[in-house]
Parts: structure tokens; sequence; C-alpha cells
């Protein structure tokens, strides 16, 4: 224990900190004299070290330093906690995305283009469940990566397999590019081995594992022989992943047992790693090695992980922090992770008790804000570089962007079922690169909250609704002055807003109605809005004050949905074909019933399962093709009523040259891309091993 000061050592002690680590104490709202007095003798990273970063960056942040520090830290947390909900509590990763026009690069060994995943930032690669390098494809397949050859179409099989199946690891998502192949996924480790004889005994509790993060790179020089070249896990849970050239950017978040700490426990505390091609045992994080945020602590370790492919000889780059995120954005240079933190005020909200009736429950209201942390990028090494705070709390990724040295972030203030002071507002704020606000619009559509939001060069579209859907163009030519150009309220929403071009953008959601309700004696109340069909629309905001829904296509009635409006990576676009294609599930209603009492909306039975492809332009806006599925009539016949849940589901769709596939688990079929003709189909099934 350590024992009690002076307050002139205090003061010293304090003096000391701040010189080592030029800590600003405006950023220190959560820390208390005690916690500054403990971690007094941390020490940061050695200065002389060359980090490689072409920028100066500024001091490092403070480390934990030892047990006695984390556990303080986390006493000043517990202090808060009954007052202060952290978003990363609620998720166990984040989901780092990024979306945008699909780029088009040539294909090795052939002179056809073909498809990328669809991203938010040029350069900026992210994993997905299949790729193609424009003349195989790779698809993760349950606990397999299947390696087909695709083009020529005629010619299509399978040449390689790796599974999975006798191991702890589970494949979700994979990069693809001349040379590698790096397969992202989980596994689990027992810490405590346990050697059966006989039978295995159910043990209750059962014993610990260390759940990580593992990416496994392959040399596929040959595909037919590929080979294994390294393996890198993270402990905690999957968050993310980045690849920019030849660098690959991994992020964990892994849940910190606070019990165990106060209860004096000190065993397995920290977060570990694994690097295969320097060491195969786990290596523990030390207490120096982790960090936190001033004033932003999370009772999480956010692990931050960077290693050049093309530089094997180099060890990964390991950054932990006492902290955690939700919704993250990457540019080319800089990474950004954003996290909502929830707090009730320590008043209750003004009300008139005397008038209020009794049986009524008054909340009180919960207020949010986001903390933004971000780091330098470059070659395979992370940096922190600063941090900041804006009102409300983010949608998802697409709701931050960087542009020209500023970050643009839109949020939601407020709950939309309050009809008082403290209902929905939503908001864009514009930040410098030391996240210090700039400009701001705040207040927008009160009531209703943000659905969607795009930034797209000197302008930002956002997406709110209650009843309808308002469709808000914002002009951020002048970051410290921006402002609302024009709206336009239509029925429906979108849930991802995409750019056609500079003028024009196609959004993806549902259709609604609006439905007066009735009592049960027939006397309206009020009335509510109903999502419908999948809707897609492009809008034209060439006159940036009056933006037009110019077309829109609805698809099947109520219960329809894509994946691509809670995943941007399903949809296939490219301008220059005029293709516009993404799996979708149809219900149709084949029997309109009256309405009831509650004039409730009838929903629409199974009827497709597939590809929806589209010819798009700005004279016809979207021409249906065709649809492709790959579900047989027996499939059909057995689906009944309800959603149909197979594994020739259609997932992804992507195209080489002239050639469009669509990808199931348990198939890939190939059609001409002009009249999407049938010209081969593979089976997947469960195939061997092909080495």
């Amino acid at each position: 224990m350590m024992k009690r000061l002076s307050p002139l050592v205090i003061i010293i002690v304090l003096i000391l900190f701040l010189a080592q680590h030029s800590v600003r104490l405006a950023s220190w709202p959560y820390l208390s004299a005690g916690s500054l007095m403990a971690l007094g003798t941390t020490t940061g990273v050695d200065k002389t070290i060359n980090t490689g970063f072409d920028q100066d960056v500024p001091d490092d942040l403070p480390t934990v330093g030892s047990y006695e520090n984390l556990k303080a830290l986390l006493e000043e947390i517990n202090a808060t906690r009954s007052k202060i909900f952290h978003g990363s509590l609620v998720r166990a990763g984040i989901a780092l995305e990024v979306q945008g026009a699909a780029s088009v690069k040539a294909a090795p060994q052939t002179n056809k283009d073909y498809s990328t995943t669809n991203t938010q930032v040029q350069g900026v690669d992210e994993a997905d469940i299949a790729k193609t390098d424009g003349k195989y494809i790779y698809q993760v397949n349950n606990r397999r990566v299947i390696v087909i050859k695709a083009y020529p179409p005629e010619d299509m099989k399978i040449v390689s397999v790796l599974k999975f199946e006798e191991e702890k690891f589970v494949p979700r998502e994979l990069y693809v590019d001349d040379k590698y192949l790096v397969v992202l996924g989980s596994t689990y480790h027992s810490i405590v081995p346990i050697e059966p004889k006989g039978p295995v005994p159910e043990i209750w509790p059962p014993p610990p594992v260390r759940n990580t993060v593992e990416a496994v790179i392959y040399d596929i020089s040959s595909k037919t022989n590929i080979k294994k070249l390294r393996e890198v896990e993270l402990e905690g849970d999957y968050v993310s992943s980045r690849e920019i050239g030849s660098s690959l950017y991994l992020i964990a978040n892994k849940y910190l047992d606070y019990y165990r700490i106060m209860k004096g426990e000190t065993e397995g505390l920290t977060p570990s790693y694994r690097d295969s091609a320097f060491k195969d045992e786990f290596v523990s994080v030390d207490y120096p090695d982790i960090r936190y945020f001033p004033g932003f602590i999370e009772p999480n370790y956010l692990i931050v992980a960077a290693l050049d492919l093309d530089r094997p000889d180099d060890r990964m780059d390991v950054s932990t922090y006492l902290g955690a995120g939700e919704n993250v954005y990457a540019s080319q240079e800089n990474l950004y992770i954003a996290v909502t933190r929830y707090q009730v005020p320590e008043k209750e909200p003004d009300r008139d008790a005397a008038a209020a009736p009794k049986r009524v429950i008054v909340l009180s209201p919960v207020q949010s804000d986001t903390a933004i942390y971000k780091f330098a990028l470059q070659r395979g090494r992370v940096l922190y570089r600063d941090s900041g705070k804006v009102p409300g709390r983010v949608l998802n990724q697409f709701s931050m962007d960087e542009y020209k040295g500023y970050f643009r972030i839109a949020t939601t203030r407020g709950e939309i079922w309050r009809d008082d002071q403290y209902t929905s507002r939503n908001n864009i704020y514009v930040l410098d690169k030391t996240l210090k606000a700039v400009g701001k619009v705040e207040d927008i559509a009160p009531g209703e909250k943000i659905y969607a939001a795009r930034f797209i060069g000197d302008r930002g579209y956002l997406v709110t609704f209650k009843k309808v859907d308002p469709f808000f163009v914002i002009d951020l030519k002048n970051p410290r002055n921006p402002k609302i150009l024009g709206a336009l309220k239509i029925p429906g929403y979108s849930d991802y807003l995409h750019p056609y071009d500079e003028n024009h953008i196609i959004g993806f959601g549902k259709d609604t109605i609006e439905i007066a309700q009735k009592d049960r004696w027939g006397n309206e109340t009020g009335s509510m809005a109903f999502y419908q069909g999948m809707k897609i629309a492009i809008f034209d905001v060439s006159d940036v004050r009056n933006p037009v829904e110019e077309f829109k296509e609805v698809i099947g009635d109520r219960g329809t949905g894509s994946e691509l409006l809670r995943n941007h990576k399903a949809l296939l676009f490219n301008k220059e074909k005029n293709l516009l294609a993404f799996p979708v599930t149809v219900m149709e209603i084949k029997h309109k019933k009256p309405a009831g009492i509650t004039n409730m909306p009838q929903y629409g039975e199974f009827t497709f399962q597939g590809a929806y492809v589209y010819h798009v332009d700005l004279d016809s806006g979207f021409t249906l093709k065709g649809k492709i599925t790959h579900l047989t009539s027996e499939d059909y016949l057995k689906s009944g009523r309800g959603w149909y849940n197979s594994g020739r589901n259609v997932e992804r769709i992507i195209y080489i040259g002239d050639t469009l596939y669509t990808l199931s688990k348990e198939m890939v079929k190939a059609h001409d891309l002009t009249s999407l003709r049938e010209i081969n189909s593979l089976r997947i099934g469960d195939p061997v091993v092909i080495r």
C-alpha cells in the first residue's frame, strides 16, 4: 500500500509528472489527485527511437505502469460508474468499415478488369468474405477458404481448399493481393491445459480460455500449393482491420476483468499476443507498455497491431490502451476511433409533480457524447496523435470523414421517443487536425435521428427519419462555417448512401407508409410510419438548394430486406458499366387482408432470394436486367411463407471482365454480364483438399 504523502510532496510529484508527459490538466476530468500521484512514476517511450514517421508527433500518452496504478484507475472509473455508461461495454467489437465507389484495376494474367470490395476511401482496403484477383475467386466458406479458378468461366473449377475443421480457428474475412492471402478469424486457447483420460468430464465452471483475433498469412504464388508464412494473434474480440499497400492493421477489443482486479488477483490481467515469425508462445503486454487516454478511460483494452507483409523480418507492432471503441474511420494516413459515452445527469429534469398523474413515470434524460482518438498510420506502424470529443453519438463509420486536414462527424443527441427539451437532434461538427471543433451545424430535424450519412468532398449528406425521410445537403466548403443548403422530404428512408457522381447520390433503404392509429372505439390517436419494401433511389443534388428524388424503385413488400442495408460490402456498383447489383430476400403480399383495429400493415410471403441486377444511368434510372437465384424449385416449395435459410442463398456478386459471378456457400454461378445468360455453374459442396 502507498503511504499517505504530504500536500507538498503531491505537488512536487505532479510537477515532475506533467513535465515528463506534457499533459494538459484540462483533459483529465475524471482523474483525482490520488490517481495522478499513483501515475507519477510511469515512464514514456524512449523519444530517441526513430519512429519512421515523416511528420512530428505529440508526446506519448501516459502509461498504466503497474498493477497498483491500474487498480487506482479502475477505482476512479467505479466512482462514476453509476452515472456514466460506456458504449464499448455494450458491443464486443467495433465495426471498422469502409465504402465508396469501387475501384477497378487490371487483372493479373488477363486483359480483363474486375470488381473490388466496395470501400469508403480509395487505397484503403477492407476485408470481406469473398474477393477476386481477376482470375481466381477466394471465398470464406464455413470453416474453409475455397480458391476457385473463375476465369475463363467455361473452365471454372476449385483448385485449392484451406480447411480448419480440426483447428480452433474460425475464418471470418480475407484479403488478397498479387502475393499474399490473409485469412482473418477468431480462435481460442485453453489457459489451463487438460489431459483427459477416457471420456471428457463436464467441468463447471468451465476452464478459462483465451479468445483471440488471428491473421494467417499465406504465399499464393502457386494457387495449387498455397504455403503458410506466418500467424499473428491478439487476445480479445475481433474489431476489424485495414490493408493499405503491404501494411496490415488489426484491431482487437479485450474485456478487462474488473472484479478480479478489485479482488486483488494479479495473474493474467493484461492482454497478450503472438507472432509466429519470432515466437510461438504468447507474450503478455507489460503494465508500463499499456497506455490510456486521459479523461476518456474505459474498463477495456484496445489493442492495435500493424505489420508490413513485405517485411517478414520486422516484428509485429503492438500498441495497447486502457480504452475501447465502437466505430472507426480510416484514411490512408490516419485512423480514427470513436467511443460513445452515456451519462445520467445528477439532477432530475424539472417537472410539476403535483400536476403529473401519480402512475406516470418520468424518465431522466440520458446524455451522450463521443470521444474520438486519432492515430497516425505509416508503413506498418501506428502512433497516437490526439483526442477530442463532440456531443451526441455516431451511427456508424459513414458518419465520419477526413478531408483536407479536417475531420467531419455527424451525431444524434437526445432520444427520438421524447417530446420535451431532451428530444433527439442531429448535428455535424468539423474538427481540425488536433480534433478541436472549428465549425458546426446543430439541432437538425428535432425529434428524428440519423439513419444514413455520407461526406463527399465539400458536401455532406444526411438522412433522418421518424415519419418521412428528410434528405439534407450540407455545405462544408468553409469548414468554419458549415451550413444546410437544401432539404427534401419524401416517404421512406435510406440506410446507406452511395455516390454515383459529384451531383447524384444513390440511396438504399426502405419505403414507408404513414397509417392513422385508432383505439378500440375507432377514435384516431395519431399516426405511425411503417416500413414496406426495399427502396433504391437516385437523388439529384445539382441544385443543392432543391435536391430532387429523380428515380426510385421499390422491391417487394413489408419484410423484404438485403444485407446491403446493414453491410455496404454486399453492393456491386460500377458506373462505367452501368452496373448495380446486390443480394436481396423478397417478401410479397399475395392475398391482401383488411387492416385490423391497430392498422398494422401486412407482412409479405417469401418469394425470392438471390441477386437483383440493374442497368443504371441518369437517363432512365434503374432498369432491372434480371434476377439470379441459386435456389431450386424444391427450395421454394420447402420455404413455406417465411424466410428460407439455405446454403444456396446468394451472399456476394462480383465481376471479372464481361462475366458476372454470384456466390453462395454451396455454389458459384457465372453469367454473361450483358445478357445474363448462364455460362457455367460450380457446386462447392464439401470438396477434398487439393494441394
